[in-house]
């Protein structure tokens, strides 16, 4: 299976390389070549595609920081992934589909305090009935029920959003 994944892997990149234009950015092409590569087991390589598609620059929806980040977890370097965290937020105007990325990360590596805080601050930033909200409203309704915290309004339109 990682086989069929490192394949992939440098097929994306291959597809990069010879990239002129077209409707799928570079940078999401970099982004699908880097998780190829994290499937594969190879984390350093995708490290490679996740800061080339930041060095691309091109807006994809999702800063692929949050890839950087998460690979960095991956490899138990959590204060290196904290670090591209915080300037993630530092940058400013994150996107839902990125906080939505970091809240996931962050709950899955047990920090689900500040999960909550990304989902939080992402469901409110998101188009109302959205795809990307009503994602955000779930993920945050689950760390919610991990923190033992009580409903509140927010949790109130994930019934209204089914």
């Amino acid at each position: 299976m990682a086989d069929d994944h490192e394949e992939l892997a440098r097929r994306l990149e291959a597809l990069v390389e010879a990239y002129v234009s077209g409707d799928i950015p570079r940078a999401a092409i970099l982004v699908l070549a880097a998780e190829a590569w994290r499937q594969a087991g190879q984390p350093a390589r995708a490290l490679d595609c996740f800061q080339r598609a930041v060095d691309d620059g091109t807006e994809i929806g999702v800063d692929p920081r949050t890839g950087i980040a998460d690979t960095l977890f991956e490899l138990e370097q959590p204060g290196e992934a904290h670090e591209v965290i915080k300037a993630i937020k530092a940058d400013g105007d994150v996107s839902p589909a990125t906080s939505l990325a970091v809240a996931e990360t962050l709950a899955a590596y047990g920090e689900p305090r500040e999960a909550h805080a990304w989902a939080t601050d992402g469901a409110r930033a998101a188009v109302p009935g959205s795809d990307e909200h009503s994602a955000l409203l779930r993920v945050r309704y689950l760390i919610r029920v991990d923190l033992g915290l009580p409903e509140d309004e927010l949790d109130a339109l994930l019934d209204v959003s089914h």
